[in-house]
């Protein structure tokens, strides 16, 4: 009763102070058609409260949101199914998924009446146009008496969490990542085109399979030789992304850090569907690990990573220089691909990622310059890509996710004719 005294309208306090009111003027003024009128103001909302706290409905709710995880700029799908599980119909509800403010307006409904063990589908659309990780829910639903006196709010505990991703730009299928991948690829192709001289055959064992006897071998060492199981090989590689805010200057859609994080994720996207395995790698050090083989699972992890990336206050690109190179990257033995989103370097900068490069491994840089100083080939951003350059690195220089189709299908063309000038 305490509850829904509280829950009182401003139309059932008004009455509440109206009847009050009169009943004291009566008292004053000695009127008993005014007590009576005062009695019947006040007891009206006292009679809907009593009878909105005496409900007793059972509601349960389901919700779907399809899909769960989307790029920004589109739009999913929430399906609410609101069941009445008890045995007395319900009356007037007023029902409203909490919504954050970014993926649009308010998700209300009303429904006058849900027969006893009936359901209600309700469904509505939301969109975000930025990246990140919100809460869907819970269900509130808000208990009203016909004359509008009381109103009670009820709410499910049950909410669902939507992951909209950074945009991801599509970018053209070719030798680039095969040509990239420097162990990977490479050795297994180097394995398929041997021939069985060049197979390392082993002894006998009980229990092989007698298919897989290498008769050259067994007649050239006089005992029963068979061939080695298939060696299975995948590229691996290393994705970088610069998360300093003094690289990225500017906010919003179209700021610098932004463009880089939907390269970063269009990069991703486009190398662990190749096949390859990559761990993710921010200036603080390792965000996540290339252990999981599945790629659906493993181009998730990246974009719920770069779903909520944000700028950090760090100024020195060395705790991730170090995770570039550490043990677990494919950089260890000389193999593999690195490609590192840098936003605006500084003359030392570039020479601190120019001197990261190890080994055999190819190393990729994109820079994203949104600004008008590296426009020029004279200019800042065109200065240090020469500097990478000349210590080994491949360079793409972009100013937004839209140039990086455009870049990658140069430095296709590029890989391709270095190729042909090799063989």
């Amino acid at each position: 009763m305490r509850r829904a005294l509280a829950g009182l309208t401003t139309r059932g306090r008004s009455f509440v102070a109206a009847g009050a009111t009169a009943i004291v003027c009566a008292f004053v003024l000695g009127e008993r058609d005014l007590l009576r009128a005062g009695v019947l103001i006040l007891v009206l909302p006292l009679l809907c409260t009593l009878a909105v706290s005496r409900t007793r409905y059972r509601l349960a709710c389901a919700r779907r949101l399809e899909p769960s995880r989307l790029p920004a700029g589109h739009e999913a799908r929430v399906d609410l199914r609101l069941e009445n599980v008890s045995r007395m119909p319900s009356g007037l509800l007023m029902v409203e998924d909490q919504v954050p403010y970014t993926l649009g307006g308010r998700a209300r409904f009303v429904l006058d009446r849900v027969e006893p063990r009936g359901s209600r589908q309700l469904s509505y659309r939301i969109r975000s146009d930025v990246r990140g990780r919100f809460r869907v829910g819970p269900l509130v639903v808000r208990l009203a008496d016909p004359f509008g006196m009381v109103e009670l709010v009820r709410s499910f505990s049950l909410a669902d969490t939507l992951t909209v991703t950074p945009v991801i730009v599509a970018l053209p299928p070719g030798r680039l990542t095969g040509a990239w991948t420097g162990g990977g690829d490479s050795v297994a192709r180097t394995v398929a085109s041997a021939g069985e001289d060049d197979i390392a055959p082993r002894e006998y064992r009980h229990g092989d399979d007698l298919r897989r006897v290498h008769w050259r071998s067994t007649a050239r060492r006089g005992e029963l030789m068979v061939r080695r199981e298939e060696q299975h090989w995948q590229s691996s590689g290393t994705l970088f992304l610069d998360t300093r805010r003094l690289a990225h200057p500017g906010e919003g859609p179209g700021s610098s850090f932004e463009q880089a994080v939907s390269v970063a994720a269009s990069i991703g996207v486009h190398l662990g569907r190749a096949g390859m395995g990559l761990r993710f790698v921010t200036d603080a050090g390792e965000a996540v690990s290339a252990q999981s083989r599945a790629a659906g699972t493993a181009e998730g992890l990246l974009l719920d990573a770069l779903a909520v990336a944000r700028t950090t206050s760090a100024r020195s690109l060395t705790p991730g220089l170090a995770a570039l190179r550490g043990a677990a990257g494919p950089a260890r033995d000389g193999d593999g691909l690195v490609v590192a989103v840098f936003g605006a370097l500084d003359d030392a900068e570039a020479r601190t990622v120019a001197a990261a490069r190890r080994g055999t491994a190819t190393y990729v840089a994109v820079l994203v310059d949104t600004g008008p100083e590296g426009a020029g080939p004279d200019g800042a951003a065109a200065r240090r890509a020469r500097l990478l350059r000349a210590a080994g690195w491949r360079v793409l220089t972009v100013r937004s996710a839209a140039d990086l189709a455009g870049a990658w299908a140069l430095a296709d063309q590029a890989t391709e004719d270095f190729a042909r000038g090799g063989a």
